[in-house]
């Protein structure tokens, strides 16, 4: 039994102006009240927005990788972004780095990656899932949604759906700190009892959180990222 990836969770201050954002940049299409974006193709995963009074702090510990077709598909990208209200960032890049960084309008960094990308080459238009992580965190997502690791090197993996889509990647160490609740989380379906799916997870290195009492539980992966698990429709 495994667990399918099917959203990741944006807290937003404003959820429904961020949606509009990345549906935008995206070219996604919105659902719940402008609240959820669907996966532009198969496999994918969604976007979910929920309301938070909490402000961002620091860097956040998952950001998107954009894909680039060509140097112009990346230049209409960067100023697509930059016309909705996104921002360019410094977070340590080098005038050599060939991706642009940038930020949503609530700080949430991602990266335009520049055409030619060979990791990124069989990827969607988010290329990867690019999280902060312990190589040992890579290991159990991996077992989690049954993914196979397409990358094992320097202490840093990545995994990919055998379907092919984003990649999910994780940096390795040093890990960044932790300010407060996590801005961005996986939500995972038990296709089967969820129950038991919880407690295969745990089995696996993660730990249950507090009941939230909306039918979903709240879980942690082995580096303390939050996540959840719903049963499926």
């Amino acid at each position: 039994m495994t667990a399918r990836l099917h959203a990741l969770t944006f807290d937003a201050n404003d959820p429904v102006g961020l949606a509009r954002f990345w549906g935008e940049v995206l070219g996604r299409e919105s659902v719940d009240g402008g609240l959820t974006l669907l996966p532009d193709d198969e496999p994918g995963v969604r976007l979910r927005f929920v309301a938070t009074e909490e402000k961002k702090v620091g860097q956040g510990r998952i950001h998107f990788d954009l894909t680039s077709a060509s140097d112009d598909a990346m230049q209409q990208t960067v100023a697509r972004a930059l016309e909705l209200g996104g921002q360019h960032i410094d977070i340590g890049q080098t005038p050599d780095d060939g991706h642009v960084v940038l930020a949503d309008p609530e700080g949430n960094e991602f990266c335009v990656i520049e055409p030619g990308n060979n990791f990124l080459a069989d990827t969607g238009f988010i290329g990867a899932i690019n999280c902060d992580g312990s190589q040992q965190v890579g290991y159990f997502w991996s077992e989690a949604l049954g993914w196979p690791l397409v990358w094992d090197q320097d202490e840093e993996t990545a995994i990919q759906s055998p379907r092919g889509g984003s990649k999910v990647t994780w940096s390795g160490p040093p890990l960044m700190p932790r300010h407060g609740r996590d801005r961005m989380r996986f939500e995972l379906v038990a296709d089967g009892d969820q129950r038991a799916e919880v407690d295969r997870l745990v089995a696996l290195g993660a730990a249950r959180g507090a009941d939230v009492g909306d039918g979903s539980v709240a879980m942690t992966d082995p580096d303390g990222n939050e996540f959840a698990v719903i049963a499926a429709p």
